[in-house]
């Protein structure tokens, strides 16, 4: 800008604007561009498992991951349990009649993309029978339990009776009977290894 003074020596005076040493732009949206995607959930066919994960489509990297398998579990042991036939021994014969107690828990943690299962049970089972006793046949009932078991310990497993009925028998026929209701250890333990096995596969 200048200014100048009257007469015939002038005086000028310039003063410049300083400009700015920014710039920006704006970019004017396209039309042509397309809408981005909308979100959505995913499903596990968007998430292709590996051949070899053993976790949840959530869990590719196979990291800690726990199932819990208790009602499986109780369920199945009831049914095995359920389906034993009767028991023939020396002078009698014995069946289980119901699981009435089948508490524990039951479970398959996944670690390091390796499968893991185990458990820990006990049990209580009614046994109905008869026994000869004094030339005259019995009826016998009671429960047998089965203190607390784990997984791979079936070795050890042990049955312990007790009777409900005869009260007047004597010591010697009521260890009689006790004796021959040790001989459900084994096929228990078999129906128990079953499981163990089915257990495995889960």
């Amino acid at each position: 800008m200048e200014k100048s003074g009257g007469g015939g020596g002038g005086v000028v005076v310039t003063e410049e604007k300083k400009s700015s040493s920014y710039r920006y732009w704006v970019r004017e949206p396209s039309s042509a561009a397309p809408p981005p995607p909308a979100p959505r959930k995913l499903t596990p066919q968007d998430v292709p498992k590996p051949t070899n994960a053993v976790g949840s489509v959530w869990n590719q990297a196979g990291t800690w991951e726990e199932k819990n398998l208790n009602s499986w579990a109780s369920n199945r042991i009831k049914e095995l349990l359920s389906s034993l036939g009767s028991l023939e021994f020396s002078g009698g014969n014995a069946v289980i009649d119901e699981v009435s107690n089948c508490s524990g828990d039951a479970f398959l943690v996944t670690v390091r993309n390796k499968k893991r299962v185990g458990y820990t049970y006990e049990l209580t089972l009614k046994f109905k029978g008869e026994w000869l006793i004094k030339e005259e046949r019995r009826k016998i009932r009671g429960h047998l339990d089965i203190p607390e078991f784990s997984f791979g310990e079936l070795d050890d497993l042990q049955i312990e009776s007790r009777l409900s009925e005869g009260k007047d028998l004597s010591g010697d026929e009521r260890l009689r009977i006790r004796k021959d209701l040790r001989l459900f250890l084994a096929p228990v333990r078999e129906k128990l290894l079953e499981f163990e096995r089915e257990l495995k596969d889960r």
